[in-house]
């Protein structure tokens, strides 16, 4: 999702919007505290943004779980 900065596209698709993958359940262990897993959560959120703000016209966002 990083690489797509400054980047547009017509249409964008976001698989994977799903508990343990967006973010990582690896990058959730890896915290050593609270503060840290502010921060990864931050991060992925940033990257997801970055991702369907890429979107011109249609953006697609799939997950395996049902959600709002």
């Amino acid at each position: 999702m990083g690489l797509a900065k400054g980047l547009e596209f017509r249409a964008v698709g976001v698989m994977g919007c799903d508990e343990g993958i967006l973010p990582l359940d690896e990058r959730v262990a890896d915290a050593a505290d609270e503060a840290e897993l502010d921060g990864v959560y931050e991060a992925e959120r940033r990257l997801l943004y970055v991702a369907c703000t890429r979107a011109l016209e249609h953006l697609l966002l799939t997950g395996k779980t049902p959600s709002s």
